[in-house]
């Protein structure tokens, strides 16, 4: 079976939402994982919930889209 996480940033909004509906609706093995704790070939899917980059200081997924998490979605 799949197994799919949810990855937080910081300003991350939804991530609990997200977790719910894939755990308790789809019924698919889910964690929610902090992105700097993401390690490669743990999950076969990713979630990336929306919300504000860092407070809302930046641009949406400005820093996170520099975080070494995104390396490891990309592989």
């Amino acid at each position: 079976m799949v197994k799919v996480a949810v990855v937080q940033f910081p300003g991350s909004n939804c991530d609990l939402d997200a977790l719910e509906i894939l755990q308790k609706t789809i019924k698919v093995p889910t964690g929610l994982v902090w992105h700097k704790d993401l390690k490669q070939d743990q999950y076969d899917a990713y979630v990336l919930p929306g919300g504000f980059s860092y407070g809302d200081y930046l641009r949406a997924g400005a820093i996170a889209a520099t975080s070494p998490s995104l390396e490891t979605i990309r592989e």
